[in-house]
């Protein structure tokens, strides 16, 4: 065959498809503020069982959840909580807290380290970190830490203050074995949730900020949660100041609902959210599904992500979720 032959050949054949971009660099370009045309980012997160929970057996269910539903990035699951501590009796007792050192979170940054090698290279990794006041409460039930608080936060303060030394270690260490960022939850400004606002101003906020104001200065893409599986919000104002490069709450208030966009433009960030996580999403038919999503993302402002307000039920069909992550997918935000 000679060469005018080969060239005639080159020129009548079809062009190569350009290599589809993989979402790792999808979502670096959303970041930046540009989006994917006719392409909205979508993902979904829930427990899984707890043979599931840590090491290498949650990294393989993590990856999973995340190649069967479609979604857009990988949320690691916070499983390594704390133990309730019995002796936390009184607001004095807070002093004893255990200090959590590096070991304790061990099986989950096992599960770090595989889901980073493994999956990186294609997609953004995020960790889920509960905030020190969240997990004071795995330390003595809710209640009784409010009870403490509203008696003598001062003494709580000593224990928040070894919650948040100990969260530092796990977040360094997070951030070192290559994590891209993270999904920062936060509780304790809900509504009529103290007797009075300062408990929350004086003795929960300023240890939420310690790691996550770290997290912000370190970390590419972190997703900052108003998490309301406790109670509700009367509004965001206690909030808006705290860090992230998303916001993910929900919009339902005890006042009346507070628009996606209203949202955004508050916190002065994207949005991720717009399905109920109790709805359609959980038990709904797919066309009644199909148009929850497309409404979402036509009332949602143009940097947005699908989601829910919150984790989804354990027992949640993927199924669902991947039909509302594809949809999503082809549709505008």
């Amino acid at each position: 065959m000679n060469r005018r032959t080969l060239l005639h050949l080159a020129a009548a054949a079809p062009l190569a498809a350009a290599p589809t971009k993989s979402k790792r660099d999808q979502m670096l370009e959303w970041l930046a503020g540009k989006p994917a045309p006719n392409y909205t980012p979508a993902a979904f997160f829930l427990h899984f069982a707890p043979e599931f929970k840590n090491g290498l057996p949650a990294a393989r269910r993590h990856l999973e959840f995340f190649r069967q539903t479609g979604m857009d990035f990988v949320k690691i699951q916070f499983e390594q909580t704390y133990q309730r501590q019995p002796y936390l009796q009184k607001p004095a007792d807070w002093s004893k807290l255990n200090f959590a050192k590096l070991d304790f979170y061990e099986p989950l940054l096992v599960t770090v380290r595989e889901i980073v090698k493994t999956a990186k290279k294609d997609s953004l990794i995020l960790m889920t970190l509960y905030s020190p006041f969240m997990c004071a409460g795995h330390c003595a039930t809710g209640p009784v830490l409010k009870q403490h608080l509203e008696e003598n936060p001062e003494a709580v303060k000593k224990g928040m203050e070894i919650l948040t030394e100990s969260q530092l270690l796990f977040v360094r260490a997070c951030i070192k074995e290559g994590i891209d960022g993270f999904y920062m939850s936060t509780q304790g400004s809900e509504a009529a949730r103290f007797s009075s606002e300062k408990i929350f101003t004086n003795y929960i906020k300023p240890y939420d900020l310690v790691s996550m104001r770290e997290i912000q200065s370190k970390c590419a893409f972190n997703i900052l949660h108003v998490c309301d599986y406790v109670a509700p919000y009367a509004n965001y104002d206690a909030v808006y100041d705290y860090p992230g490069h998303v916001i993910n709450c929900n919009v339902k208030l005890t006042g009346g609902d507070m628009p996606a966009q209203e949202i955004a433009r508050r916190f002065k960030r994207p949005f991720m959210g717009g399905l109920d996580r109790h709805g359609l999403i959980a038990k709904g038919d797919p066309a009644k599904l199909e148009a929850a999503v497309k409404a979402a993302i036509q009332s949602a402002p143009r940097q947005f992500i699908l989601g829910a307000d919150c984790t989804v039920a354990g027992d949640t069909d993927w199924n669902h979720l991947r039909h509302a992550i594809a949809v999503a997918h082809s549709t505008a935000s």
